[in-house]
């Protein structure tokens, strides 16, 4: 592509970009969960043009890449809300969760049949299954909602591979995770854990003896409690445990070895992550002595090979900053990578040659790097002499420059969670704003992961009040620099960071618009009314509740609409039942009758975060389109108008 010897100009915002909406979604697929068995490759395909839906697909060796479920197939479970862990696979014996009915299904890869069911009808729901050959059956997480009149039930349960009922093996707790099999089959382990507690502030990873009958005998804790966090539990092939701790402050990898827990790579490293959703994998063995890694240091991801015997780490480099799901046999390691120029891509490493092959590519979008912003990782002061973290992007598009001193409108993205973190890996949304004139900074604020533990409970009863002082500091930062344009700072932010939006633009008078997504405004009511595993969560974020139901009211926007007086766009999917959509319609009510500017989008069919491509599509063109009418400048193509009131 040529460009312009002499850049037009034209004011921030206005720029003329290649990175379209329709570009964005175009034979985009979402990579998920993967699974290795044998010479062939399993993967999750979320396909935002099939409304969403999960597809399991299979890549041979000889790179034949086929859909083992056909339409209508959703392969996603609701087990927590959030899911993962959708299937399983053993020599070409697939096993997943249909999102339609929540039971579990069988087919046999490349036979062409239709999937059959193997649990009966009814209000259970199955995730995390791993296969016990021996028992023939699946041991998995079962979630048990047939009394609406009582919170889920969740077990750790049996499912025969031939069909039928399952049959509860561990019970009694609040929450379970993680089943594994020893490789000789006579061991099981898993997580659990109770409200109040997430995971990711303390759990517990247990052992149990396998009887021949099945049931499990001589349960035993190895590792974790209410203030230590285990992740990814996982025997090694010669059968010793393996799993990642935070007792460090730190996720480090750990072994049991005879009856002793010991480090195996200390380092103030995060090779874990918050368990949101189920087989996440940050790690995967290769041999006994040899596991292939990833882990995030100083806002940058890694991967690497770890020598268990030695426990010297080698970098191993590639072209990506972040990699997910790691799968790997003796001969081969399978990730999803992403790098900042490029979209994620289904990846495998030659552990002989060392070449790295794309699989699979999340989508094929080549943007010409003159239109692109290059992520920049900075710090920040922030309050009580703390310091913040965020990565920055500059407005960049090579065909266009500001008129002279006009300083470009800044959008802080305060992401989910709020314990998740944003890393440099290619986002092709962020690149819509740069690429149009504005600046952005994604903004991992107190409580993120990836900085250790201290940094992820500066939020422990803070909610609402660090996150929001780590955005508002973190604009500051880049006005006090010349970076952007005091009059223009924008905060959006889903779920978790809609409610840091929201309370940004309530309790504090640096922002001058913002953008929730299905963010909460009234804690009071989201605590009676969300879903089981998050329901003690703000207990840890805010307060024991109702004892401290004085911290809910204060730091909810609904109840001080009287200081919000900036315009602001809510997106909310009607099905959600994360965040019910009357935390939207609340807000928008009471903006309504104050005269605030204020525009309402809804979508119907959608839950927790939009998997249509049309909505999807919608929301980013009526975002762009508020911003435009808000501060008047011109759009420089036509994207779908939203109606705005009291504007």
């Amino acid at each position: 592509m040529t460009h312009p010897q002499q850049p037009t100009i034209s004011p921030y915002g206005s720029w003329k970009s290649p990175i379209t909406t329709d570009l964005m979604l175009s034979d985009v697929t979402n990579l998920g969960l993967i699974m290795l068995d044998g010479d062939d490759t399993y993967w999750i395909e979320g396909r935002p043009t099939e409304s969403g839906r999960n597809v399991i697909v299979r890549r041979t060796s000889s790179g034949e890449i086929t859909e083992i479920t056909p339409p209508p197939f959703n392969a996603r479970t609701r087990v927590h809300e959030y899911g993962g862990g959708e299937f399983v696979v053993s020599d070409g014996e697939v096993y997943f969760s249909h999102f339609a009915d929540q039971r579990l299904y069988r087919v046999i890869a490349g036979s062409g049949a239709t999937p059959t069911p193997l649990t009966p009808e009814g209000e259970m729901r199955y995730a995390d299954a791993t296969i016990d050959k021996a028992r023939g059956r699946l041991i998995c997480v079962g979630e048990d909602h047939s009394q609406p009149e009582r919170e889920a039930v969740n077990t750790l349960v049996g499912v025969p591979l031939a069909g039928g009922s399952a049959q509860v093996l561990v019970s009694g707790n609040d929450f379970y995770a993680a089943p594994r099999l020893s490789p000789d089959g006579s061991q099981l382990c898993w997580l659990t854990w109770n409200h109040p507690n997430m995971p990711w502030d303390g759990c517990e990873l247990w052992v149990g003896d396998l009887h021949v009958s099945g049931q499990i005998a001589n349960a035993r804790l190895v590792a974790g409690g209410p203030s230590e966090s285990i992740f990814q539990p996982q025997w090694s092939p010669d059968g010793l445990l393996y799993f990642v701790s935070d007792r460090s402050g730190w996720w480090n990898i750990y072994r049991q070895r005879a009856g002793q827990v010991e480090a195996v790579c200390p380092r103030t490293a995060e090779f874990g992550q918050p368990h949101w959703t189920f087989n996440l994998s940050t790690y995967a063995f290769t041999s006994p002595e040899q596991i292939i890694c990833t882990y995030g240091e100083h806002g940058r991801g890694h991967l690497a090979s770890l020598n268990t015997t030695t426990g010297q780490l080698i970098p191993i480099e590639t072209p990506y900053t972040a990699a997910a799901y790691i799968r790997a046999t003796a001969e081969r390691v399978v990730f999803i990578g992403g790098s900042p120029t490029r979209p994620s891509v289904l990846a495998q490493l030659d552990l002989k040659t060392g070449q790295i092959d794309v699989l699979r590519y999340s989508r094929r979008l080549s943007i010409d790097s003159a239109y692109l912003s290059l992520p920049q990782p900075i710090e920040f002061p922030t309050e009580n002499g703390l310091t913040a973290y965020a990565i920055y992007y500059p407005p960049h598009n090579a065909d266009y420059k500001a008129p002279e001193g006009e300083l470009p409108p800044l959008i802080v993205q305060s992401h989910g969670g709020p314990t998740s973190v944003t890393s440099t890996a290619f986002n092709p949304g962020t690149q819509f704003w740069t690429s149009r004139g504005f600046a952005v900074l994604d903004v991992n604020y107190g409580g993120s992961s990836g900085y250790g533990r201290a940094y992820r409970e500066r939020l422990k009863g803070q909610w609402g009040v660090v996150d929001v002082d780590d955005c508002a500091n973190g604009a500051k930062y880049l006005v006090e620099r010349g970076l952007a344009d005091g009059k223009r700072l924008i905060i959006r932010g889903g779920s978790a960071g809609g409610y840091t939006t929201l309370c940004a633009l309530t309790f504090r008078n640096v922002f001058n618009a913002g953008a929730s997504h299905f963010g909460v405004s009234d804690l009071d009511s989201f605590v009676k009314e969300t879903h089981k595993y998050e329901s003690r969560y703000l207990h840890s974020l805010i307060g024991p509740y109702p004892e401290r139901r004085d911290l809910y009211i204060q730091r909810s926007a609904i109840n001080f609409i009287d200081q919000l007086s900036c315009p602001v766009i809510f997106f909310q999917g009607l099905e959600d039942k994360v965040v019910p959509p009357n935390q939207a319609e609340l807000m928008v009510e009471a903006l309504r009758k104050k005269k605030v500017p204020v525009a309402y989008v809804a979508f119907e069919g959608e839950q927790h975060g939009f998997r249509r491509a049309e909505n999807i599509k919608r929301s980013l063109e009526n975002e762009l389109y508020f911003y435009s009418r808000v501060f008047n400048f011109a759009l420089a193509e036509k994207v779908e108008p939203v109606e705005i009131e009291n504007l």
